[in-house]
């Protein structure tokens, strides 16, 4: 056997199914030689953007792949490279490579070099012997430590070359590890003597699958718990104790808290200060606990750390409460749940009018009401685009189950919501999958519905249409004015027909409903289906920073 077909037989064993893929890479005909099906993109980014949206479902379980050819595909997926490693989403990235005598030759794409700054590790197989141990530390960096893209170039003259002797590779087994038991007694006896303590959740909540972990801390010291836009749906956002999301836009009742609290735990999360996370608040007192040493005191300073799988970690904090409190832990006895009913009251009475909407163009914020009305909502899996989508929903889109909703925005690519989505249902066939994008970021990616039709993902597409790029006229008023820069136009809705999906487009808000139902509908065919929704230009958000 050749290179090509040694690297296929190692995606087999670690269970690859599929891959994303844009020609001409040898690998895809001797993959789909193995059994490993072709999911044959539009454009390189989004074959990056599948594999991404597959990842996050399997929470790293099985790994999105993506392979290209050298330079121009190399050069065409970085973006969706770039926002992977900013989202930090394991995905293993095949690129092909100039034989190995001309690598590191103008004007040939190097991807190894050129990848360094957007992955977590890059590699090249220089000898087709080493295919085993290369593709061996790929799926190792994969499977431990900070989630995030790994690529592997393939030299040409590598994949064709016959494979010498006998071929052997075990996969790679995932190991977890715990924190010091100091370090958790220590953090635990400081959270327990805090006035007002709140737990930040992020994506490592996710990864690790320790969401009941989450749930059975929260409960015994009855603790508030926010979530990072990555890690919405690490906590439901039905329960009691729960804030909801703190991000670009957030709850009142994430700010509400931010601003009483006295300790924060950060539990998963890397703690990055971005215009994505809420801040922490100066002069609190910050514990932090992730798989990843070198998120400690990266942005904060923190007083207590524990470095250790985010389910591994929990489950020691919860032995240690009980240790230090006793059994069932503490009762609500400062009302904290009380305190968050009475600010979500608050918050709704300011915004609930939004969601309720009868405006012609159609609110946004009735479109998002009227979606979770038309969904079941713990079996669905719902992701938003880039820009003032994502803000909109972020507050309101009440999550229930882990990964039940798709969030990112450390780097915020337009477009990037259809390539997860339709990973995302490849990864839960089972599940409806929805993406709510805008009509800029459907100029961005809109041709890989073909690829949902060509390949039967049914999925559902949302186009917010409003006919600008919202808020840009305040960064270039006379060209908005003057030229109309920040004006789209198009028929979304006869785009997506030619493209062979159900398509419909709807202008008041009663339909919206019925559109719905009727695009689920399709779906429930085999069907992709896309709603070109007419709405008004909204730039209320609830921000609080």
């Amino acid at each position: 056997m050749d290179g090509d077909t040694a690297i296929a037989r190692i995606l087999k064993a670690e269970g690859v199914e599929w891959m994303a893929c844009f020609p001409a890479q040898t690998l895809i005909d001797k993959a789909a030689q193995e059994g490993i099906r072709p999911i044959m993109c539009r454009q390189e980014r989004a074959g990056v953007n599948i594999a991404d949206g597959f990842s996050r479902i399997m929470n790293g379980k099985k790994i999105g792949v993506f392979t290209m050819q050298r330079g121009p595909g190399a050069e065409n997926a970085f973006g969706g490279v770039a926002q992977a490693f900013a989202d930090s989403v394991p995905l293993l990235l095949l690129p092909g490579g100039h034989e190995r005598a001309r690598i590191g030759v103008p004007p040939g794409f190097d991807s190894v070099s050129h990848y360094a700054g957007v992955t977590k590790w890059t590699g090249h197989v220089n000898l087709v012997e080493r295919i085993p141990e290369m593709m061996g530390r790929a799926f190792s960096q994969l499977k431990h430590g900070r989630r995030g893209p790994v690529m592997l170039e393939i030299p040409s003259d590598v994949a064709d070359q016959e494979y010498p002797g006998r071929f052997q590779y075990t996969p790679v087994r995932e190991l977890r590890s715990g924190a010091d038991p100091d370090d958790v007694r220590d953090l635990i006896a400081a959270m327990l003597k805090a006035e007002c303590p709140i737990v930040n959740a992020g994506q490592g909540v996710l990864y690790a699958e320790a969401t009941g972990e989450l749930l059975e801390f929260a409960e015994l010291i009855n603790v508030p718990v926010l979530t990072t836009l990555a890690g919405k749906s690490a906590f439901p956002e039905n329960h009691r104790l729960a804030l909801g999301t703190g991000a670009h836009t957030s709850t009142l009742m994430v700010d509400h808290f931010l601003k009483e609290t006295d300790f924060v735990l950060g539990m998963g999360t890397s703690f990055t200060i971005s215009g994505f996370n809420a801040p922490m608040p100066p002069g609190v007192t910050l514990a932090h606990s992730t798989n990843c040493a070198e998120d400690l005191n990266k942005d904060y300073r923190v007083s207590h750390g524990a470095v250790g799988d985010a389910k591994v970690v929990l489950r020691q904090m919860i032995e240690e409460v009980k240790r230090q409190v006793g059994e069932h832990g503490r009762g609500d006895e400062k009302g904290v749940a009380a305190e968050i009913r009475r600010v979500r009251a608050e918050f709704m009475a300011e915004w609930g009018p939004r969601l309720d909407s009868d405006e012609v163009p159609i609110s946004p914020y009735r479109v998002i009401k009227e979606l979770s009305g038309a969904l079941d909502v713990p079996n669905s899996i719902v992701t938003h685009d880039s820009g003032y989508p994502r803000d909109q929903m972020v507050p309101f889109w009440e999550t229930v189950s882990p990964r039940g909703y798709l969030g990112w925005g450390k780097s915020t690519q337009l477009g990037y919501g259809l390539g997860l989505a339709i990973g995302a249902k490849l990864a839960a066939p089972d599940k409806q999958v929805v993406n709510v994008m805008g009509d800029a970021a459907f100029g961005m990616a809109g041709m890989d519905v073909e690829t949902a039709v060509r390949s039967e993902i049914p999925i559902l597409t949302v186009i917010l249409n409003n006919g600008v790029m919202t808020h840009y006229r305040d960064h270039m008023p006379y060209a908005s004015e003057r030229w109309g820069s920040n004006r789209l136009g198009g028929d979304y809705a006869k785009v997506a027909e030619g493209l062979g999906a159900y398509a419909e487009k709807v202008d008041t808000p009663d339909q919206v409903g019925p559109a719905l139902r009727r695009g689920l509908d399709a779906n429930e065919t085999g069907r992709p289906a896309v709603l070109e929704l007419i709405t008004k230009e909204e730039e209320a958000v609830p921000s609080f920073w």
